[in-house]
């Protein structure tokens, strides 16, 4: 199944109608108490969705949630959320904690419409959220080099997020504001989270409980 044009179309409105109520500014309590991490794994046009809610203070894990779900919505670069988002809302929804801010495995506004699936979640769930990817979307930005380098990302005059390296040999990670975060905070609170893993801990445990159940059951299937 692959997207016409005119579905695209209507597909963008609604990412430029949900852009223009991203909030950039800090919305959330602080401290902040909990924080929690989005990943899925997919098998065909089923999918695995975890969200792991872990306290902020001390990184230790709360809760952990994991649902399997399938995909009606085909993969389309740009139009990421409309796969994925439906799922991880409705695992959020599931979770017995309701985290302060949610770390989405995506962009925020580092999207050629400034609405990445991090931004659509939060403003359809009215709350924190960050984009935490591994692959430019868009925009320009210098290579961080060492260990705790960053650089701004840079998108049509905009700053719309950070490129951080957050672990030796590895390619560095890409930061962005969802919603009702600032671009300061964004990095500071992805920064608390980083341990000796690549990813922020909340989507790290998330990213490997997703493919742990997708590799049992593909085990279970043979």
């Amino acid at each position: 199944m692959r997207l016409i044009q005119p579905e695209k179309e209507k597909l963008r409105n609604i990412q430029n109608r949900i852009a223009k109520k991203v909030i950039l500014e800090d919305k959330f309590s602080k401290p902040i108490r909990t924080i929690a991490g989005f990943d899925l794994a997919f098998l065909d046009d089923d999918a695995f969705v975890a969200g792991v809610v872990l306290d902020y203070k001390n990184l230790e894990t709360i809760e952990i949630k994991i649902i399997k779900t399938h995909l009606d919505f085909p993969y389309t670069p740009t139009f990421l959320s409309f796969r994925e988002g439906p799922p991880i809302i409705n695992l959020y929804k599931k979770l017995k904690t309701r985290p302060d801010v949610l770390i989405i495995n995506g962009h925020g506004i580092s999207h050629p419409l400034f609405c990445g699936i991090a931004s659509h979640i939060g403003v359809l769930l009215d709350k924190t959220t960050i984009g935490v990817a591994q692959n430019r979307l868009c925009g320009n930005y210098k290579e961080p080099k060492k260990i705790g380098d960053f650089s701004k990302i840079y998108y049509k005059n905009r700053i719309v997020g950070y490129v951080y390296k957050s672990k030796e040999s590895c390619r560095p990670i890409f930061i962005s504001p969802g919603h009702k975060i600032s671009l300061k905070s964004v990095l500071n609170t992805v920064k608390n989270c980083i341990k000796t893993n690549k990813l922020p801990l909340p989507l790290s445990i998330a990213h490997s409980q997703v493919n742990k159940s997708k590799n049992i059951l593909q085990h279970i299937e043979k």
